[in-house]
């Protein structure tokens, strides 16, 4: 692992490493956990990302795009692993992006009542965010994410050699995060190289990880921008990634802060020129109803007490409750 950058997520007895740079998907036998005698190899088809687990393994094919992303898919996996005979003892190794990980670590998270999962992220999105932290999940119609489990993997393989055949839209999706790091303390990291870029946004969330493992707190500023991202995605209409939302939402969330006092014109001007940066569009797409997407904000998994919203401020980007439909509509307005 020397050649390769390594951050630990810091969880105690749970806790584990991220080995980040090219060619790290090669130490998967050494990630394993010891005494498994099958995994799980969980992909798409489309990833041609080939991986040696060091013990006998099957892979088993899952759905592209997030129709796939669903209780059925885990359903279909666990069936699947039970009529190979995948026990308890065993493992499972994701290898994709997000959605591939969020679903084979929910199916593993299940499975037996959970058995241990190692992640192989294979798109800049998953290296700086979808990969760690634990979070796995589905959706519901009514709602994304709203099914699943915190489930640590038992390590995370970020090998930036299976980003050199990303198309431009999926660098963009993972730009649309890594822009979201920009507010959160990682720094400017417009000039940064790509390893470091990743390894600076593995940091700063292992660290946020560490405090706050199960969003009772500190966590929930990883949703930076994501309250309207994820209104913009379930209302469907839109063809946008998932980074795409999130840096409309980003730039949503500065419109509310400014408009609530935390911040000054300055920066929000700030926040849009870091999303062009990353060749990404600010604006709100054409044809958005405020009364759909004002209904959705509700449904957010944050809104325990009311449309919470993660905003930036004085004392950095913090949960706010946000009680002014109007105030919400005015800053939408903002953005058309």
């Amino acid at each position: 692992m020397s050649a390769h950058h390594v951050v630990n997520v810091d969880l105690g007895d749970r806790s584990y490493p991220v080995i980040v740079g090219g060619g790290a998907r090669h130490e998967l036998a050494s990630v394993v956990p010891s005494g498994a005698r099958r995994v799980a190899v969980v992909t798409q088809a489309g990833i041609d990302v080939e991986v040696d687990p060091g013990v006998e393994h099957r892979t088993f094919i899952i759905g592209d795009g997030e129709a796939h992303k669903e209780l059925s898919s885990i359903e279909e996996l666990c069936r699947s692993w039970a009529s190979w005979g995948l026990t308890r003892a065993d493992a499972v190794v994701a290898v994709g992006g997000g959605l591939v990980t969020d679903v084979g670590g929910f199916a593993a998270s299940v499975y037996h009542r959970g058995i241990p999962v190692v992640y192989v992220s294979t798109t800049l999105l998953g290296q700086i965010d979808a990969a760690v932290g634990g979070k796995t999940g589905v959706n519901l119609p009514e709602g994304k994410n709203l099914v699943g489990a915190f489930w640590q993997p038992s390590a995370v393989l970020c090998d930036t050699e299976t980003l050199e055949t990303m198309p431009p839209r999926e660098w963009r999706c993972g730009y649309g995060e890594m822009a979201k790091y920009h507010f959160l303390g990682a720094g400017d990291l417009r000039s940064v190289p790509l390893e470091q870029q990743i390894v600076r946004c593995v940091q700063l969330k292992a660290d946020v990880v560490a405090h706050d493992e199960r969003e009772g707190g500190r966590r929930a500023i990883l949703n930076y921008g994501h309250t309207l991202a994820h209104a913009l995605e379930i209302s469907g209409g839109f063809d946008l990634r998932h980074g795409e939302a999130v840096a409309i939402g980003l730039v949503y969330a500065a419109e509310v802060g400014l408009r609530l006092g935390r911040i000054d014109a300055a920066r929000v001007t700030e926040h849009r020129d870091v999303v062009a940066h990353y060749g990404l569009v600010g604006d709100l797409p054409p044809g958005l109803d405020p009364d759909e997407i004002i209904e959705l904000f509700a449904r957010d998994k944050k809104a325990i007490t009311g449309v919470t919203f993660v905003l930036d401020g004085p004392n950095g980007v913090q949960p706010v409750r946000v009680d002014d439909e109007a105030l919400l509509r005015d800053a939408l307005e903002a953005m058309r």
